[in-house]
């Protein structure tokens, strides 16, 4: 198994945990030359902040653990492909490139789509402005999703 997938599948874990805990499923880890060095779970659910997305919070405890705002050669692992939000902040962050392991249409049938937010602002879901990788992780759109609240703003 790739370095690659065995991050995305930790992300996968932290999505599907924080799903049990009654957040949205989605996690995300940030890593720095195939080394881990930040992981966080959407917790808008439980914080009540609209911008508290898996992606977000990742980048947020690289920084703090780096001491930089920079994050130039991370890569970063997504449950799910990033919100136009997360995706403006790894692009202004640095991030080298992304991996996730569910798309918008998978995501789609649970309300947890970002694919409106990138219509509403008209940006394309490709191109990219930096590599976006599916990967295959073993864990099902259902598995990870299943019963997922859905509603306005339920994406990532």
């Amino acid at each position: 198994m790739s370095d690659h997938t065995s991050l995305l599948r930790e992300a996968v874990r932290l999505a599907q945990a924080n799903r049990v805990r009654g957040g949205r499923p989605f996690g995300a880890v940030l890593a720095l030359g195939g080394e881990r060095i930040a992981s966080g779970v959407n917790e808008i659910v439980h914080s009540h902040d609209p911008t508290a997305h898996a992606e977000m919070q990742a980048l947020r405890a690289a920084s703090r653990h780096l001491g930089r705002p920079r994050l130039d050669g991370c890569v970063v692992y997504a449950s799910g492909h990033p919100c136009p939000m997360c995706l403006a902040a790894m692009v202004m962050g640095g991030v080298q490139a992304v991996y996730y392991a569910f798309d918008n249409d998978d995501a789609a049938p649970y309300g947890l789509s970002s694919a409106a937010a990138y219509a509403a602002l008209r940006l394309p879901l490709a191109p990219r402005p930096l590599p976006l990788t599916r990967v295959e992780t073993g864990v099902t759109a259902q598995q990870l999703y299943g019963d997922a609240p859905a509603g306005p703003g339920a994406a990532a």
